[in-house]
């Protein structure tokens, strides 16, 4: 029976968790504290806190709310958003994050994935990949950076390879066109990224319903289950969606 762990994701702006549509359109989704607070006590394994806006902003992670929200959380929380260094990786640890995530200063700088790695271990190290269809390339997906807004012309699932090959011990592929619309997850791109490396893979962007989340675990075989508005919004409880999981052939915590 494969095994799954439930990630909710407070994407951050302004301090506030937001949930946008295909990157853009965001909505108030309430406190970033609360929330996590929430999603701890209702059962979720991990938690992800994103600061959507810093790079483009570029900015810092606010590590004010890192904080706050680090002395409430009781699992694992991975922070992602203007990490570009060594030092900023750092701090955002220090702050109580138990993972970093990077995605543009990575595609960018790949040589950080190394120094990351090195630094602070692959265990404490995601690599984001923001992702669009490109039948023109070979997997037939375009990484994107700049918070999706920038396409690169490099190969989504290459990238994948190399990105672990660097030391990334965890990869998170999301899918601009799939994010926030409540369609499902793009599980050709999950298996594609999974199939190509043996790191843990997060399935990100489209959960609607319980019946995606066991997609992503069965046809995608995704490590991490991630959403943000299902949870955020009410619709989905963490704690019945693990049932339902399980009800399924697919464990969890």
């Amino acid at each position: 029976m494969k095994k799954v762990l439930i990630m909710p994701c407070l994407d951050i702006k302004d301090g506030r968790v937001v949930k946008g549509v295909h990157f853009v359109n965001l909505k108030d989704a309430g406190d970033p504290v609360e929330c996590a607070r929430i999603y701890c006590r209702n059962g979720a394994d991990e938690l992800a806190f994103l600061d959507i806006t810093a790079t483009i902003e570029k900015r810092k992670t606010t590590l004010d709310v890192v904080r706050q929200v680090a002395r409430v959380a009781t699992v694992p929380f991975t922070v992602g958003g203007g990490i570009d260094s060594t030092a900023g990786a750092g701090a955002v640890l220090e702050a109580g994050a138990d993972r970093v995530s990077i995605s543009s200063a990575a595609f960018r700088h790949p040589g950080l994935i190394d120094q990351l790695a090195t630094e602070f271990g692959s265990t404490r190290l995601v690599v984001a990949i923001d992702v669009d269809s490109n039948p023109a390339l070979p997997s037939g997906y375009e990484v994107h950076v700049d918070g999706g807004k920038t396409p690169t012309g490099k190969d989504a699932v290459e990238w994948a390879r190399e990105a672990e090959a660097r030391g990334a011990g965890c990869l998170l592929p999301t899918s601009k066109t799939r994010d926030g619309a409540r369609a499902g997850y793009d599980i050709p791109l999950i298996h594609s990224i999974k199939k190509a490396v043996k790191t843990p893979v997060i399935a990100s962007g489209g959960a609607g319903t319980m019946a995606h989340f066991l997609e992503a675990a069965r046809e995608g075989e995704a490590d991490i289950l991630l959403a943000a508005s299902v949870f955020h919004f009410g619709e989905i409880n963490i704690m019945e969606l693990k049932k339902y999981l399980q009800e399924n052939g697919v464990k969890t915590n």
